[in-house]
């Protein structure tokens, strides 16, 4: 794995972690809000799919290495935008998957490039004024008391939270290649009605998987390691 730095259209620096294999494909794999690249986590979710692809994890503006400020969507999809580009001169193949907020960006950057080939998104807002975020519930904190790693803490910078957003409800219907929808029953920060809501209205060919007894984004691979890791390779390496 090596870590590359990749601009923006407005002149932010993208921190990407590249895990190279000599594949023809490649997953975007895309962290939500206060996770970033380096989180335990998604490395070792980059480590499930990097033996069937080349790998690319970014931190979004304001989160680890990048630079810039959070601004919760609005701004966000230039980073994806910019390592999708990255991704499309190098590979046959551009999956993406992507968990919470960051779902809630794959999605609008498949809606903007035809080239995407499959996507899976994982806690998906279907609106970011209507996410829940019900932190003081067990199911919120407890998780995260467990992914406690200062020094992802200490590298976010969020930024302005108001500016205008695209809804991912807005956007998915529009969206043409195959989407895998996975939400957690018990998730207290983007409620499993919103993975509902976007996989009734996506008209591409689809798939929804609740995970009864797990909460949110990255906690389904953490809480059922199994059944993501089969869902998600199924997905995105068979070819029915």
């Amino acid at each position: 794995m090596k870590e590359i730095l990749l601009e923006t259209k407005d002149k932010v620096k993208i921190a990407v972690n590249y895990y190279e294999n000599g594949f023809d494909n490649v997953v975007i794999i895309s962290p939500g809000w206060f996770m970033t690249k380096d989180s335990k986590s998604f490395k070792n979710i980059a480590e499930i799919f990097v033996k069937y692809s080349d790998v690319l994890v970014l931190d979004y503006r304001g989160h680890g290495k990048s630079s810039g400020f959070y601004t919760f969507t609005s701004r966000e999809v230039l980073d994806i935008l910019t390592v999708i580009q990255y991704a499309h001169k190098k590979y046959k193949k551009i999956y993406l998957a992507g968990f919470s907020l960051g779902a809630a960006l794959s999605l609008i950057a498949a809606s903007k490039r035809k080239y995407i080939d499959k996507i899976i998104v994982v806690s998906a807002p279907s609106d970011f004024k209507t996410i829940e975020n019900h932190f003081w519930q067990k199911e919120a904190w407890l998780p995260t008391f467990q992914k406690f790693e200062p020094k992802r803490w200490l590298s976010v910078r969020p930024g302005l939270i108001n500016l205008k957003k695209i809804k991912p409800i807005d956007i998915v219907d529009k969206i043409e290649c195959p989407i895998l929808f996975l939400a957690g029953a018990k998730d207290p920060t983007v409620c499993y009605w919103h993975t509902e809501s976007l996989f009734n209205k996506a008209t591409c060919k689809k798939r929804y998987e609740l995970f009864l007894d797990c909460c949110h984004a990255e906690d389904l691979y953490t809480q059922a390691p199994e059944k993501f890791v089969n869902l998600c390779t199924e997905w995105l390496y068979n070819n029915n």
